[in-house]
């Protein structure tokens, strides 16, 4: 009886498959239509086990790797789909995927990948841990050449390509066009164990490297710049500010000046010359204009204020609504909620998820805003990691 009590509950099961065997057909449907989605053949995976690394371009990304293997794919997600009651529970049935608490170092995830792995079971993480902002491959935690080596499996490199153009992840609507996702690599583990763990970070980051800030073809939309508000917050003349979006363009509130932003990705000036091509140059200016911005001028009035649905994340059960509309201000030492403070310096990690949702961690809770379709929850996130690396050279602000 004690060892029945004590045996671990398998993770991979049967079903699965059959859940992945039912839903392919109609999720290819869905891509080829809504996305534009081609998947490139990939027959050398056919009946073996991988561990997949891939960039992370849509939000619909977890489905385009479905669609190039033929297995039950684990997917690696943050635990934000685990917090929210019934919902997650038939999503843990169906999928099973493994949780990770976003911005944190989780040894738990660690532990249920290498159980995935003992059951034969291949696994799939995005090493970003978030979707693209500006277009190209973020930043990966170095963590991900330990996890490689822990789990060793063959490594499957899957490049998207064209979802950027096709869905953004500030978008408010999506795009007709083209996009691929194919695997580029198969890495064994004899030729990864025998590199130093820098060596395989470099490995991982240049076949995962993407660039979508090129004309790449066209992404057909009347709504091209809609909700750039949602990640835009510095105006190339003003500073600090907010925007307005609305079809093809988007307008600082300060200065009044109007960006086009084009089929191609190309952006212009109406009116005026515009200092930036494609959205990733402005995105690169407004995190290097945060990495010089003085925090000390920010401590008796706040950079923003805004309105957000604020909960708390009950971790893998649900989130307990505490105001469906907070006043949130932000300070450049402090975050202050309906009036009451809440120090970075007791805020250990922040996240930004999907559009306009952000997670913080504050002593041993974890926080929730959830805006409206505007909300800018990035600037949040950047402020608050400069504070903590403030003055230091090319200094992580989050993503």
């Amino acid at each position: 009886m004690e060892k029945k009590r004590n045996r671990r509950k398998k993770w991979t099961r049967f079903r699965h498959k059959v859940v992945r065997d039912l839903v392919s057909l109609p999720l290819l449907c869905y891509s080829r239509l809504h996305y534009g989605f081609r998947a490139e053949p990939f027959p050398e995976g056919k009946g073996r086990q991988f561990l997949i690394l891939m960039n992370h371009q849509t939000a619909f990304d977890q489905f385009f790797i479905g669609l190039l293997f033929k297995q039950p794919v684990y997917y690696v997600a943050t635990e934000d789909i685990f917090s929210n009651g019934w919902i997650s529970s038939l999503i843990r049935y169906l999928v099973a995927p493994i949780p990770i608490k976003k911005a944190t170092a989780d040894v738990r995830a660690v532990l249920n990948c290498r159980q995935v792995a003992s059951e034969g079971g291949t696994i799939a993480i995005a090493p970003e841990g978030n979707r693209t902002y500006s277009g190209r491959t973020g930043y990966m935690k170095p963590a991900i050449s330990g996890l490689i080596k822990c789990l060793k499996l063959p490594v499957a490199f899957v490049r998207i390509e064209g979802g950027y153009g096709v869905e953004p992840r500030w978008a408010g609507a999506g795009r007709k066009g083209k996009m691929t996702a194919r695997v580029s690599r198969v890495m064994e583990p004899e030729e990864y164990l025998e590199l130093s763990d820098e060596q395989l970070l470099g490995e991982v980051r240049k076949e995962l490297s993407v660039d979508e800030n090129v004309v790449n073809g066209v992404f057909k939309s009347k709504k091209t710049a809609e909700r750039m508000e949602r990640v835009l917050y510095v105006c190339p003349d003003c500073g600090l500010t907010r925007f307005t979006s609305k079809g093809r363009l988007v307008t600082c509130n300060t200065c009044g000046k109007t960006v086009r932003y084009s089929e191609d990705k190309q952006m212009t000036g109406e009116g005026f010359d515009f200092p930036y091509r494609f959205f990733g140059e402005w995105y690169d200016a407004q995190e290097a204009f945060v990495r010089t911005l003085d925090l000390s001028a920010y401590l008796d009035k706040p950079m923003f204020t805004d309105t957000a649905r604020f909960s708390e994340v009950i971790p893998y059960k649900r989130k307990r609504k505490i105001s469906k509309h907070a006043a949130i201000s932000l300070f450049g030492d402090r975050l202050e909620i309906d009036g009451q403070v809440y120090a970075f310096s007791d805020i250990s990690a922040m996240s930004v998820l999907g559009k306009n949702k952000l997670n913080f961690y504050y002593q041993k809770s974890i926080y929730q805003f959830k805006g409206d379709v505007t909300f800018n929850a990035l600037k949040y996130m950047n402020i608050y990691y400069h504070s903590k690396k403030e003055g230091e050279e090319n200094e992580f602000l989050g993503l």
